[in-house]
């Protein structure tokens, strides 16, 4: 037989398992536009539904008349909050145990909020029925700035006020003012106070993360088909959690959930943008259930940039404390963020600020304290993770920020000023202040090799002469040197920390071995360009002996796969990942037992070995998987049930925290305010690395999406709420010419918790990313008095920064 003549590194190879870097096998059909997406489903009978949307930030709707739209050849419907409120659907809960608005009811409180949803034969239809409905507003005053929102008399929400007219409880306890969603707070304040008021040396520094948005390549939308004869209701959509997605349905629809299924065909990016339940989706049901026929939403580009869910939109101010050496003793930070006009963040329960309590970053700081008041404004809600796990991207930012303010303050060079308070390798598990067990770690072998792959003291001597030479006017072009050092904290995650209305948040892999050898994967995750169909695969292989090429992965369809959390905050590989390796070593156990059977020895006297069972001392005696499956479909074995299947609920004992080291180079014309990004190296540790080139294609999209916020990427509103940025002529999308080459590389710091030690990277290179490109531009102004200057850091601020320092003069 050939197995007995092919050598062990050949079988090795034909597995294509961890370590391999397969080709993604998902990209035969998307690079000939054979994906399947939400719009690109077609059904009997379909109809379109689309949205009047409000053009004021804040008003009271005086009336609303249909009628003309109605009179609109191919409208054959319009609903509004009225029609809603009977079936108790004109409100809905959010993720983070909010309630928000399904269609406006009585007021609006943000610009393109959904005010009534027109149901009609095409687009075309709709689009005229849309404008031939008529909506009487009377403009109240509008509320954009967190701070001012919680000083002023105007009531955003009535429901927030109760009877006495004192404000009501929220969702998180007690409120502050009526236009206040929570206070959370994570920390020792008292030791951290009186630890920072008496220490030697404090920088103090407030500084504001922008509301952006993911903006993926596909908007929100989806497809609803009620079937009336059955009671069966199917949704495709957009759904980053689809069997989350059907519980919500069920819960607002009141329809059991057996009887709903639904479908996460092709995604085309998510990024956190589709993790959330949007009035499109509960108004394609009602509509569909009305009807009786299907209908599809597919939200615009404008829509999407104004409406669906934000990221970001913290103002964070920090003290850090030291000794004159540099050691840090102490960390205060307080957020106050903006959540718009329902809290609609998609955060575990439990947390409502989202794991911002990591803000101690990478350093071992002996006592911090954290404080979030949300706050509701006149724009739109959401708050998702976008490319980042639930606002570590915020608190990241915000530490590699203090870190920088302190080196000015002590007069240090920050990489030392890093470097003497890393975690060291033999604190880990390390429990942080704020609450935190990080599982592993080796940031200073990480750091010493970013430093000496970039020659940073080269560097910095050719900063301090391009200092020199722009005093003496021979140049016009600053070079700002951007370091970050990052811990993220991924694979949400252990049920005992973390839920989504109610949902605990493991994952789900079951597998089943053909006959013939081959198998198929079902999974509660769903992929939006992370290569699961690749990587799962490639996890099996290893785990039960089985080529990669002959393993389906299937995800999206809650008919067929068993009950997940979805895929968003890095979680995939971390927790779907494990329950991936765990349900293969349930067939690799059982598989153990029928080649003993077959091989005529006990259990215990065959091993594993790469893609077989050989008896140990004998390795010339073997049964391969392919034999043992055909064989487990055959051949009665004593006590052992046919077939060859296993399924696994993960439920991770605790979260994994990847890390990395980033250092950027950049030069600044003063003048014209444009930075060139000379280089740029990035260094990840993810622990056990599945696929190192997609793992490579990761880090060079997130780090892309991250120069894209640092430099430019804002949602941005005006005095009366009205959004400047609403297309992509104003919003910034980098392009081939901005976008440097990366330069990666890699440490390896398995979790010694996960079963294949593997810690997740798809959200890494956005959390480290951003605040590297951020301190560059910050760095090459610090020799002439900067401190700190809020992103984004587009041509025009960072002109004016110049010009603020008398660069221009």
């Amino acid at each position: 037989m050939k197995d007995e003549v092919t050598s062990r590194e050949e079988r090795i190879e034909n597995l294509k398992g961890m370590g391999c870097s397969r080709k993604r096998v998902e990209d035969a059909r998307f690079t000939q536009g054979k994906g399947n997406y939400v719009d690109d489903i077609k059904l009997d009978g379909m109809l379109f539904g689309d949205f009047v949307r409000s053009p004021y930030a804040h008003a009271k709707i005086v009336n609303i008349d249909t009628s003309a739209a109605l009179e609109v050849p191919g409208v054959l419907a319009v609903l509004t909050a009225k029609d809603l409120e009977p079936l108790g659907l004109h409100w809905m809960p959010t993720l983070a145990g909010d309630k928000q608005m399904v269609l406006a009811d009585g007021k609006v409180l943000f610009q393109g909020q959904e005010v009534a949803f027109v149901v009609a034969v095409d687009r075309y239809a709709a689009a005229d029925g849309i404008e031939a409905v008529e909506v009487e507003y009377e403009e109240l005053e509008v509320l954009v700035d967190p701070f001012k929102a919680m000083q002023s008399d105007v009531v955003l929400r009535p429901d927030t006020v109760a009877e006495d007219g004192s404000p009501a409880d929220g969702a998180h306890g007690p409120r502050k003012h009526h236009n206040h969603i929570f206070t959370w707070e994570a920390g020792d304040k008292g030791p951290t106070f009186e630890t920072i008021d008496n220490a030697e040396v404090v920088a103090e520094e407030t500084m504001y993360y922008h509301r952006t948005h993911p903006c993926p390549l596909e908007t929100c939308g989806c497809v609803a088909s009620m079937d009336k004869v059955n009671g069966k209701l199917t949704l495709w959509g957009t759904f980053q959690a689809p069997h989350a997605i059907r519980t919500v349905v069920s819960l607002i629809s009141g329809i059991e959930e057996h009887n709903i299924r639904v479908i996460s065909p092709d995604i085309g990016g998510g990024f956190g943008n589709k993790v959330g339940a949007y009035p499109g989706y509960v108004c394609s049901v009602v509509a569909s259930i009305v009807t009786g026929k299907p209908v599809k939403w597919i939200e615009d580009r404008m829509d999407n940039l104004m409406t669906t869910a934000f990221a970001r939109d913290y103002h964070m101010t920090g003290r850090i404390s030291a000794t004159k050496e540099g050691k840090i003793t102490g960390l205060h930070c307080h957020v106050t963020a903006d959540h718009g006009g329902f809290d609609a963040c998609a955060d575990p329960t439990k947390f409502p600020a989202g794991f911002m309590n990591i803000c101690t970053g990478s350093y071992d700081i002996p006592t911090a304290f954290l404080e979030v008041d949300g706050v509701y404004t006149n724009k739109a809600p959401g708050g998702v993770s976008y490319r980042c796990s639930f606002r570590v991207t915020e608190a990241v930012y915000f530490i590699e920020r203090m870190i920088e303010v302190l080196a000015i303050e002590l007069n240090m060079d920050a990489a030392e000023l890093r470097r003497i308070n890393f975690i060291k390798k033999e604190q880990f598990p390390y429990k942080a202040a704020l609450g935190w067990e990080y599982d592993s770690g080796d940031y200073h072998t990480a750091w010493d090799k970013a430093l000496k792959a970039v020659d940073y003291d080269g560097l910095r001597a050719e900063q301090a002469q391009r200092v020199e030479d722009f005093k003496a006017g021979k140049t016009r072009s600053l070079m700002g040197i951007g370091l970050s050092f990052f811990t993220e904290i991924v694979g949400a995650g252990p049920v005992k920390n973390c839920d989504i209305l109610g949902l605990g948040m493991f994952d789900s892999c079951e597998i089943r071995i053909h006959p013939t050898g081959s198998a198929i994967a079902r999974l509660g995750t769903i992929s939006q360009g992370q290569g699961h169909a690749t990587t799962f695969a490639q996890i099996l292989a290893s785990e039960i002996g089985l080529p990669a090429d002959s393993i389906t992965i299937e995800e999206g369809d809650t008919d067929t796969a068993p009950y997940g959390l979805g895929t968003y905050g890095s979680r995939s590989t971390p927790v779907a990942g494990a329950a991936t390796a765990m349900a293969g070593r349930k067939i690799r156990a059982k598989a153990q037992m029928i080649a003993a059977y077959l091989l005529e020895v006990h259990d215990d006297d065959v091993e594993f070995d790469v893609d077989r069972f050989v008896v140990k001392g004998a390795p010339e005696k073997f049964k391969t998987m392919k034999e043992i499956a055909f064989a487990a479909y055959n051949q009665a074995i004593p006590g052992i049930e046919p077939g060859l299947e296993a399924v696994s609920y993960y439920d991770p004992p605790n979260m994994t925290y990847p890390f990395g080291a980033y250092v950027c180079v950049m030069d600044i014309d003063v003048d014209t305010g444009v930075p060139e990004i000379r280089r740029f190296y990035a260094l990840d540790d993810c622990g056990t690395r599945i696929n190192p080139m997609i793992i490579e294609g990761q880090i060079h999209g997130g780090l892309t999406e991250a120069l894209a916020v640092a430099l430019g990427q804002e949602i941005a509103y005006d005095d009366m709420g009205n959004v400047k940025t609403g297309t992509l002529m104003d919003f910034f999308l980098p392009t081939a010419w901005e976008v440097p080459n990366y330069e990666t590389d890699y440490t390896v710091t398995p979790s010694p918790h996960h079963p294949i030690g593997a810690k997740g990277v798809g959200e890494s290179p956005h959390v480290g990313g951003v605040p590297c490109f951020s301190n560059a531009i910050q760095d090459a102004f610090r020799p002439f008095g900067n401190r700190h200057t809020n992103m984004p850091h587009d041509h025009w601020r960072i002109w004016k920064t110049a010009n603020e320092l008398g660069l221009h003069d």
